[in-house]
């Protein structure tokens, strides 16, 4: 009998509120959020979605967050790698990465993030500064997870053109306007993006950006249909974005959902993008 391929969560988040505050968590609709979130609450869900491993993705962009995600990693067998943060724009982010790759879990580290749709500057990727830091993130054979908004997507293929020694994963897919069925000119900046060689996109946190409560397998399927011509079955991850996704869907219904819009793909192809991907990508 053939084995089941390995699944890989490549994207999700934890948090406790007694350590520190997640600030960006305002308002009455995001207030079903506003608790803590830990690997043990995850992992069920995760078992029951026939999810083997994760990724940690962090939160804040504070230094005290990447050390923690890396102990819970180094002390979870469920968590396998950890996207943490750092000050791209500090004079010494090379000693720094190695010193947290140096730390107990350290080898859990596979990438680096910045809330960069945060930034209100459209072009904070290509400031000289920033791209210092990420030449630094490949040279530590780190990749770097991009959270973007559509209008942040032609800076970000500039970045990219910029650092061909970087791998660049494009989370939630640039967080398309599923919800108004906005394709274009998402779809058009998401294949500049994918026409580069050194880029990858996660097929996650696609249902918080349809209408969280009447979304539908084909409301997403129209921008994932989109991403697999344009990346291709070798270069996308599936990520769930949990707990963020339980605003629109519950965990087994986010896996199940993925898997429908990668039914007419072959055995391998989805294999490759519920896990074998974030393998190779994250070096896992």
């Amino acid at each position: 009998m053939t084995e089941s391929p390995r699944v890989i969560d490549a994207h999700h988040h934890v948090w406790d509120l007694s350590v520190r505050d997640q600030d960006w968590i305002t308002g009455p609709e995001l207030a079903p959020l506003r608790r803590d979130f830990g690997l043990e609450d995850l992992r069920t869900q995760a078992r029951a979605a026939g999810v083997e491993a994760t990724v940690l993705v962090q939160t804040v962009c504070v230094p005290e967050e990447t050390p923690e995600l890396l102990a819970l990693a180094d002390a979870d067998p469920l968590a396998v790698g950890v996207v943490g943060w750092t000050d791209l724009t500090e004079p010494d982010i090379a000693d720094t990465l190695a010193d947290l790759c140096a730390l107990p879990g350290g080898r859990h580290l596979v990438g680096i993030r910045h809330q960069v749709q945060s930034e209100p500057d459209p072009e904070w990727l290509l400031r000289p500064d920033v791209r210092r830091g990420l030449v630094a993130v490949g040279a530590a054979r780190l990749a770097y997870d991009l959270v973007i908004t559509p209008d942040q997507l032609p800076a970000a293929t500039r970045a990219a053109v910029a650092a061909p020694g970087v791998t660049f994963v494009l989370d939630h897919l640039g967080k398309p306007r599923i919800a108004t069925a906005e394709v274009e000119p998402w779809a058009s900046r998401l294949r500049a993006f994918a026409s580069l060689p050194n880029t990858v996109a996660k097929l996650s946190g696609l249902t918080t950006e349809a209408d969280w409560h009447h979304w539908t397998t084909d409301d997403l399927r129209r921008f994932t249909d989109v991403a697999l011509a344009a990346f291709g079955p070798r270069r996308l991850l599936f990520g769930s974005d949990w707990p963020v996704c339980t605003l629109a869907a519950d965990y087994v219904r986010v896996v199940d959902t993925t898997r429908g819009l990668l039914s007419a793909l072959s055995p391998s192809e989805r294999a490759a993008i519920l896990g074998g991907n974030a393998a190779r990508v994250y070096r896992l």
